[in-house]
């Protein structure tokens, strides 16, 4: 008998200590403090800050695109006013160089080997070099090319036998083009066909 109370009684103390864990971690959790108004505004900050640095990071993105579309835009308007500026140089040369063109194509025979000769006709050289360095070229305009209002001026239109109407029958005045952009057209002769008698004849000659 002493001995089931005995046993009864280490029974009721187990119990009682594995209760007691339980108990305490069940004191401890409703001891635990509330989120305090700190935490909360330390939150709100949080967010607030993140938002701003957002907000930043996409102003300084635009003002970066801003920056490199306004560098882009002063390089476009500076090699367009550079190649403007070197048109309108080239075009007050051409003058000169028409000048060169008909003092070397009416050379007498007779003054070439001349050493004030040779040295004109060095300056001329000279020049077309330095019009060749700039990228400044003919125009080509030869009897028989077609003629292009871009690169060509017409400064009539005749009947020819063998140029066919639209092609350029002779060069009056020489074009220059700087790369793409025209300095001074070609003055040209354009044939209008053949002559009306001409042309009824190979009209005649193609029914048959």
């Amino acid at each position: 008998m002493a001995e089931n109370d005995r046993l009864n009684d280490n029974s009721r103390e187990n119990h009682a200590n594995e209760e007691t864990p339980l108990a305490e971690a069940e004191e401890a959790k409703e001891e635990l403090p509330e989120p305090s108004d700190e935490v909360s505004t330390l939150r709100q900050c949080l967010e607030e800050e993140q938002t701003k640095a957002a907000e930043y990071l996409d102003g300084w993105q635009r003002a970066r695109a801003e920056l490199a579309n306004a560098r882009k835009r002063w390089e476009r308007e500076s090699t367009q006013t550079y190649a403007s500026a070197l048109t309108d140089s080239v075009s007050r040369l051409l003058p000169v160089v028409d000048d060169f063109d008909r003092a070397v194509q009416t050379l007498p025979e007779d003054l070439n080997g001349l050493t004030w000769i040779e040295g004109i006709l060095l300056i001329y050289r000279k020049l077309q070099t330095v019009l060749d360095q700039q990228g400044v070229v003919p125009i080509k305009a030869e009897a028989g090319t077609p003629f292009d209002p871009v690169y060509h001026e017409a400064i009539t239109h005749e009947p020819h036998d063998t140029y066919r109407a639209g092609t350029i029958i002779d060069e009056f005045q020489k074009g220059y083009r700087l790369d793409d952009r025209v300095v001074r057209p070609a003055l040209v002769w354009v044939s209008s066909g053949p002559p009306p008698a001409e042309a009824e004849n190979s009209e005649a000659t193609e029914k048959q």
